[in-house]
């Protein structure tokens, strides 16, 4: 353990208690032991190999980290040190007592810890380092304590060592016996600083931009935009994708976060926003920093996030407990998934999923911020208010670009916004809020493809947000200018996501009718189902399976070839199933079922999702089937009922459906009841 340090030489922290978190030791990525079976030589060369190599590639670097410099110098040092010790044994080729050989094997672990730290030191971003001063000082500590005590160990009368190497250990014995743990205070100073600015930003102050400029460029010594950009990477893949755990409250991630806005925020107002050839790769090919695939069974069909309290509704599906109570509340009596009626406004927890999704988070090192105790609460809401007023104030810088800047600025803003709007839910609100929509909007119409992408794509992820759909659906111009996209986008990927955010936007019950019968949106919709990609495709069904829930969108569906595109894809395995769910909600219409029913393919395209579709897709088949022989009028429900495919299959619908189905599906071939002629 680190002994306590000086705290007259550390200035006064800003905020106590999200330091401690953020300077919590991690695990070691491994356990390090000396391999068994080693020959006392094959042992020394190991260790002097390690040594050797640690002393070649540092000692001589042009540049070095401007924090804890003094711990790995004096670290190497030692490590020099003991390699004129071991390289005399290993050229003296005496045997060494036991208790040399067991200090031998200690050493070994030394160096390799060494190696670790250094390392972990030199591969780390300046700010990581800098919010890491009293762990890594610690660690520098705790090597230099270990080395110590294996020396008070080594029977170095045993050793037969010459003079100059005996003085140069017994130098080294002292040096390392009287050393404390002492923070660097200008590091410590210059961490309280920087952390400062999250105080300044949780009062509702933007911080003056020269002591930005002093703090970020002349102390920390991040000297442009590419190295902001790199700081903000190594911070945002050290909360997101890194397995150390050295974050375990939501003090660790609020705090970690604020850093990350303020140094945005810092590039941002320092350099400008014209873009560095990292972000045109980021824009491209990796739209967000938090870039996980997270599993699509984890995923909420409402909200697209990842599910923190998995609860069950009344037709067996799952969703996030915040995004169907959102849906019920709206005035929702359907299973947004299935379009089947809720009987009740039960939401059973899905404790199996609950585990799956917290391990999953566990092992990605995934914040799962669903369940948080009660410790750090208040810094963790000091943390997160500075973080939120950060990105307020990114924002208006961002929209003032997006407003009167040039092209190059707008397509770099939108960019901006698409990747900070897949982050977080908060900043969702704060860019809605702050007038970033309409914006975004008028960017729809850019002839550069990057632009155009960008801006339709941080729309889609805008739209995440229940009430940031409400403001796409009702900016003037918005949706028509989304469907232009989705014809005519400038690139596949800006097609494939306005078919998104149509999808995102049609699980508003009030913007189903005003997709519909938007001009050229169904066309487009089904053109891309035929013809889209699988991701296009994907997004394509969804949105026309939410639209068919309207009761009055049946007929621009017929007249725009939907159905018929809904039809075709029935084939398909990827999208069959919500193909089969969208008509059967369509053939609830008369027209439609008569329609459907004379349509062999379509009829023979149900009975294969009976045959192969999982449980809710033969539920939806069978359904369709249901409504095509009971609204199709006499002739219609006898085909159905007499084709032998539809008929063999029938008895495989109770091994799993609900009772409903199962009495659907015997209706698909019971021949209908005849009416009693009274005389």
């Amino acid at each position: 353990m680190c002994s306590t340090p000086d705290l007259d030489q550390i200035s006064t922290p800003v905020m106590p208690a999200a330091l401690d978190c953020v300077t919590r030791k991690p695990q070691q990525a491994e356990v390090f032991s000396a391999p068994s079976g080693l020959s006392q030589a094959s042992l020394l060369h190991q260790i002097i190999a390690v040594g050797s190599d640690l002393v070649s590639t540092y000692s001589n670097r042009g540049w070095w980290p401007r924090h804890q410099r003094q711990n790995a110098r004096s670290l190497l040092r030692r490590i020099q040190i003991l390699l004129t010790l071991f390289e005399f044994l290993l050229e003296s080729r005496q045997t060494l007592p036991p208790l040399a050989n067991l200090c031998l094997k200690e050493f070994y672990v030394i160096v390799h810890r060494a190696r670790f730290l250094l390392n972990y030191f030199f591969q780390s971003s300046r700010l990581w380092v800098l919010l890491r001063n009293q762990m890594i000082s610690c660690q520098f500590h705790e090597l230099g304590h270990d080395i110590s005590t294996l020396l008070d160990v080594l029977p170095l009368n045993e050793l037969g060592l010459t003079a100059d190497v005996r003085e140069h250990i017994e130098l080294l014995q002292q040096q390392v016996g009287s050393a404390v743990l002492r923070y660097d205070s200008r590091d410590e100073e210059l961490r309280n600083k920087v952390l400062s600015f999250l105080n300044e930003f949780e009062e509702q102050r933007q911080p003056d931009t020269a002591d930005l400029k002093t703090t970020f460029l002349d102390r920390v010594g991040i000297q442009d935009a590419m190295g902001f950009e790199s700081e903000i990477k190594f911070l945002e893949d050290k909360i997101y994708n890194n397995r150390e755990s050295y974050a375990e409250t939501a003090s660790d991630w609020a705090t970690l976060s604020g850093v990350v806005a303020v140094a945005r925020y810092s590039k941002f107002l320092l350099f400008g926003i014209h873009e560095t050839v990292e972000g045109k790769q980021k824009y491209r090919n990796n739209p967000a920093p938090n870039s996980i695939s997270v599993p699509s069974d984890f995923c909420c069909p409402i909200s697209l996030e990842l599910m923190l309290d998995p609860v069950v509704v009344s037709t067996g599906q799952t969703y996030d407990r915040s995004s169907i109570a959102q849906w019920m509340a709206s005035g929702h009596k359907t299973c947004p998934n299935s379009g089947q009626s809720l009987v009740n406004t039960d939401l059973i927890p899905n404790r199996a999923l609950r585990s799956l999704t917290s391990h999953w988070c566990a092992v990605n090192s995934v914040p799962c911020r669903s369940v948080q105790g009660s410790s750090g609460c208040a810094t963790t809401l000091v943390a997160a208010k500075a973080t939120v007023e950060a990105t307020r104030a990114i924002t208006q810088i961002l929209i003032q670009h997006l407003s009167t800047g040039d092209l190059d600025s707008k397509k770099t803003a939108a960019g901006e916004i698409r990747s900070l709007a897949k982050i977080a839910k908060e900043n969702r609100i704060i860019f809605a809020e702050e007038g970033a929509i309409p914006q975004l909007s008028l960017l729809l119409h850019s002839q550069n493809p990057i632009a155009q992408e960008n801006a339709v794509t941080a729309l889609l992820n805008l739209s995440i947000h229940d009430t940031n759909r409400r403001k796409i659906i009702n900016q003037e111009g918005c949706l028509t200018s989304i469907v232009t996209v989705l014809r005519r986008g400038l690139t596949p990927e800006s097609r494939e996501n306005a078919a998104a955010a149509i999808f995102s936007l049609s699980t508003l019950h009030d913007s189903k009718k005003l997709i519909v019968d938007e001009a050229g949106g169904a066309e487009a919709l089904a053109w891309m189902l035929r013809n889209g990609s699988t991701t296009g495709k994907k997004h394509a069904v969804m949105a026309l399976f939410n639209l068919s829930m309207h009761p009055e969108s049946w007929e621009r569906m017929v007249d725009s070839n939907a159905v018929e595109a809904l039809v075709g894809a029935l084939q398909d395995e990827i999208v069959a199933e919500a193909a089969a769910g969208a008509l059967a909600l369509l053939v609830r219409r008369s027209i439609v079922a008569g329609l459907l029913g004379w349509e062999e393919k379509a009829v023979m395209g149900l009975a294969g999702v009976m045959r192969t579709g999982s449980s809710v897709g033969r539920q939806n088949a069978t359904a369709a089937l249901h409504e095509i022989r009971r609204r199709g009028g006499t002739v219609v429900g006898k085909r159905v009922a007499g084709v032998s495919e539809v008929s063999a299959l029938v008895p495989t619908v109770p091994l799993d459906g609900t009772k409903r189905s199962r009495m659907k599906a015997r209706k698909v071939v019971t021949p209908p009841r005849r009416r009693r002629q009274w005389l």
